[in-house]
């Protein structure tokens, strides 16, 4: 038979408000009576209707998460970090994957009323500002990450720009005078903004930028960033530096690296971007930019309860979060290991 509140306010010989304050969570119970109904939760087994309990507030207790591609482990780590930082208000959040296309990232974004979902993560890489204001029914919605979209959405990203500036200065501290970096695609809006970054910090150098030193990605995998490796060293004066638009670009170019018999980082310093676990046990150990990732988590779930809630303001909200930039093996030789926040914008 099903417990209800009845059943434990009965036993504990309380009220049922009483039993209903406890499970709920509120903190003036006295503390005996709380004892008390705890018990009787233990002893009769209740287990509260969590899906009942969010169709009276208007919710459905779940939120949806879109990113490009879960086999990149920056996208896996912050789904993990969104969905921990969901089940503390209550949600449970439902994947979508889009492989960063815009066709799908359309289908995926219209589907969301089906899902009855009650807000949605977006993280996009192809979406244009003439894709949002009929797609997703209503629902509020979060976007994440670097793509820029001028639509009056919430957004939570940190300053890629900045972020990418502060690597390459950081390689052109070293003394490095031909920086490269790998990872331009029109395509996304990464790679603009971090090519802009790029950019910035040649010029702040003292370094001319060369397009030869530049390398494409078609993706942001390793395979490609080993293959961009290779174009870079097949030039006439190849790079004594490389930034790297994400870490999996860059452990694959310290693959092609290696392939060749060159040391990193004597002969050509390697820093990526992400901060990926396995960027701290590379050979030698990468040298990245972190985004704090579990600060992007947080600050998006709290914009999304907002909205649903209504406590937010009627303006969208911009919000950018920290990184540091994690000097290790790549870029400073064994044993290096530094973290070190960003300098002013």
């Amino acid at each position: 038979m099903t417990v209800t509140l009845k059943d434990v306010a009965t036993l504990a010989g309380v009220s049922v408000k009483t039993v209903s304050n406890v499970v709920n969570g509120y903190a003036f119970v006295k503390p005996e009576n709380r004892r008390r109904v705890e018990e009787a939760l233990a002893t009769t087994g209740y287990r509260p209707n969590v899906g009942a309990r969010n169709l009276r507030r208007g919710r459905t207790g779940f939120l949806a998460l879109m990113v490009p591609e879960l086999s990149i482990p920056y996208f896996g780590e912050l789904a993990g970090l969104v969905i921990t930082a969901a089940q503390k208000r209550g949600w449970s959040v439902l994947i979508e994957q889009t492989q960063g296309t815009r066709s799908r990232e359309r289908a995926t974004l219209a589907s969301l009323g089906s899902h009855l979902v009650d807000g949605a993560l977006v993280h996009p890489e192809a979406l244009q500002a003439s894709d949002f204001p009929d797609l997703a029914g209503g629902i509020p919605l979060v976007l994440l990450g670097e793509h820029a979209v001028d639509v009056p959405i919430d957004h939570v990203a940190i300053d890629n720009v900045l972020a990418a500036k502060t690597a390459v200065a950081h390689l052109a501290s070293l003394g490095r005078r031909r920086i490269a970096a790998i990872g331009r695609n029109p395509w996304r809006g990464t790679s603009e903004q971090r090519l802009a970054g790029y950019r910035v910090a040649l010029s702040e150098a003292g370094l001319s930028y060369e397009d030869s030193l530049v390398a494409p990605a078609e993706k942001y995998h390793r395979a490609h960033g080993a293959a961009a490796m290779k174009t870079l060293l097949a030039l006439p004066s190849p790079p004594d530096a490389v930034f790297c638009f994400n870490d999996l670009l860059a452990i694959g170019a310290l693959r092609a690296l290696a392939e060749v018999g060159l040391r990193v980082p004597e002969d050509v310093a390697i820093v990526g971007f992400d901060n990926n676990e396995e960027s701290a046990f590379s050979l030698p150990a990468l040298t990245t930019i972190a985004p704090d990732k579990a600060a992007l988590a947080e600050a998006a779930i709290d914009l999304v309860h907002r909205r649903v809630s209504g406590s937010s303001p009627v303006a969208p909200e911009d919000i950018q979060t920290p990184f540091s930039l994690e000097i290790r093996e790549s870029t400073a030789g064994p044993g290096s290991w530094l973290s070190i926040p960003p300098p002013p914008g």
